[in-house]
């Protein structure tokens, strides 16, 4: 059995300040801004707070609430640093392992980034056993289960970077034995798959690895247009779904949205390059014959 894991920090803030901070959503502003602070207050994240703010991002500084919250991060600090000091004095390496990886947990929480990268690798330095320093670095479960978290964290990470063959492909391998809904939600993770494959992938192989996967075609109903796109990208007629796709599943994702004119431009060579591959057989008397 794997462990409940939750996000350290709350990693759908990003999305929401994404959206709030692009002038194509800005009917979406709203609802961003607060269900931003909303996650902001859950977590008393002061130190995020303040970071955003000073960005000119948009949000604006509640002092208030600020203070508020850096009240909240003081005496959580308070305790978590004395019951690293009991253990320091009178338990073992165990104990203290603990004790520095909820203080660095609670400082990566709260989004304080200087003072938790510190206070992470510190942990990472006491701890020992590769698993447990695997749980360092995303508070995991038991080793299979730690080992295939860390390889989805990766993969998404080849995303951001337009790495989407690498990624993509390591995405497919994953799909049976996904377990990282503390970073992405199962659905996002195959429309994601989807998406990059549809892009890297030859024919066959797209039909073989995700139009017969049978945890993708369990998932496509909730994802219409990722599966138009795979379905009309295999049958040559992709070009309709694109720009419901750009609106929908590209622009909105700030992992994906950096790369929106590429991933489009890429998608329709592809779909031409298919196209006339289907008349390389053709020849001028064989169209003779058909007349």
């Amino acid at each position: 059995m794997t462990d409940d894991v939750f996000p350290i920090p709350n990693l759908e803030l990003p999305q929401h300040l994404f959206t709030f901070t692009s002038p194509t959503f800005a009917y979406l502003h709203d609802n961003a801004s607060k269900e931003f602070i909303k996650g902001v207050q859950a977590d008393n994240m002061a130190p995020y707070y303040r970071a955003v703010a000073s960005l000119q991002s948009g949000i604006v500084l509640d002092q208030k609430m600020f203070e508020a919250m850096e009240k909240e991060n003081g005496k959580e600090l308070t305790k978590l640093d004395d019951r690293l000091a009991e253990a320091d004095k009178t338990e073992g390496e165990s104990e203290i392992s603990d004790a520095l990886k909820a203080r660095a947990n609670y400082l990566t929480c709260i989004g304080d980034k200087e003072r938790s990268v510190g206070a992470q690798n510190l942990a990472l330095e006491k701890t020992p056993g590769l698993g447990s320093r695997i749980d360092v670095v995303l508070t995991l479960g038991d080793d299979w289960d730690r080992r295939n978290r860390l390889k989805v964290y990766n993969r998404l990470h080849l995303l951001s970077i337009r790495q989407f063959k690498w990624g993509g492909e390591l995405f497919t391998d994953a799909l049976s034995t996904f377990t990282t809904s503390e970073l992405i939600p199962y659905d996002d993770f195959v429309a994601l798959t989807v998406i990059a494959n549809t892009l890297t992938l030859k024919r066959v192989d797209l039909k073989k690895k995700i139009i017969s996967a049978p945890e993708v075609n369990q998932v496509l109903p909730e994802l219409p247009i990722p599966g138009d796109l795979v379905k009309n990208l295999y049958e040559l007629s992709s070009r309709q779904i694109l720009p419901t796709l750009e609106q929908t599943h590209l622009l909105p994702s700030r992992i994906l949205s950096p790369y929106t004119r590429y991933y489009v431009r890429k998608l329709h060579i592809l779909a031409y390059t298919q196209l006339l591959e289907s008349y390389r057989s053709l020849t001028l008397e064989s169209l003779w014959r058909g007349r």
